[in-house]
């Protein structure tokens, strides 16, 4: 700035003249009294010029910096925040025994068909999530009002005996309104003939459904039998999400 200022008009008294002016100026007061003068407006030109260039300077080297603070906290998985979207889930079945399950004071009384209540629901893995729900001992709460695709997946596995042709296996998705018992949603069952020469059969039931429910409802899977494959976190899940229509 100087440097413009010497080739500009080297050694000008006029512009050292508008110089202390401008130092003399109030804050906010006008600068009416430079108007007369050419080499003031010239100054003044040249020193909006330098203020511009400078200004223009912090904010792109301030946005630069921002970027690479960004970039480094996103390669350290230190992602940015999300905005918060719209709510789902994806339970997978844990890999823990399933004794435990069915013993829920809070399944209330359920048919003999789809007896037990899976509690054993992971929700914090790669493969699982909750958004804009609640989790809590196998069951899902809605905390948003809405219509909800609720589905569900159960991987049976049962060991027979010579030509046994094995149970019928039952899957059932129970909703639970607020205060009231638990309400049959969706049903799903399965009879196999094994082959004799077996081990164990294998059987999945998957089914879905569109509900509308309401903030406090809540969702949960039960079966009719424990035999179930708990080692493939694939083959077993539970979840929902809303739909805007």
């Amino acid at each position: 700035f100087p440097s413009q200022l010497k080739s500009q008009a080297p050694g000008s008294a006029e512009e050292l003249r508008c110089l202390q002016v401008l130092n003399q100026q109030p804050e906010g007061s006008s600068l009416e009294k430079l108007s007369s003068s050419q080499g003031c407006l010239k100054l003044a030109s040249t020193i909006k010029a330098y203020v511009a260039t400078v200004t223009e300077n912090i904010i792109r080297r301030s946005a630069v910096k921002e970027a690479w603070q960004n970039y480094f906290n996103t390669s350290e998985g230190q992602l940015p925040p999300k905005t918060p979207g719209k709510p789902s889930a994806h339970l997978t079945l844990r890999p823990q025994s399933l004794a435990q399950d069915g013993r829920s004071q809070r399944s209330g009384n359920l048919s003999q068909s789809c007896r037990h209540a899976i509690t054993h629901w992971g929700h914090g893995s790669l493969v699982s999530h909750v958004q804009n729900m609640t989790y809590r001992a196998g069951r899902l709460r809605v905390e948003q009002p809405g219509k909800y695709y609720v589905y569900a997946q159960i991987y049976f596995r049962y060991r027979g005996a010579g030509r046994d042709s094995g149970p019928q296996l039952v899957q059932c998705i129970q909703w639970q309104p607020a205060h009231s018992p638990p309400v049959l949603l969706l049903k799903g069952v399965g009879t196999k003939c094994w082959a004799p020469e077996a081990d164990y059969g294998l059987h999945a039931l998957y089914q879905g459904g569109l509900f509308e429910l309401k903030a406090g409802d809540e969702l949960f899977v039960s079966v009719s039998s424990l035999a179930i494959d708990s080692s493939d976190a694939a083959a077993s899940y539970f979840g929902a999400f809303r739909l805007d229509l």
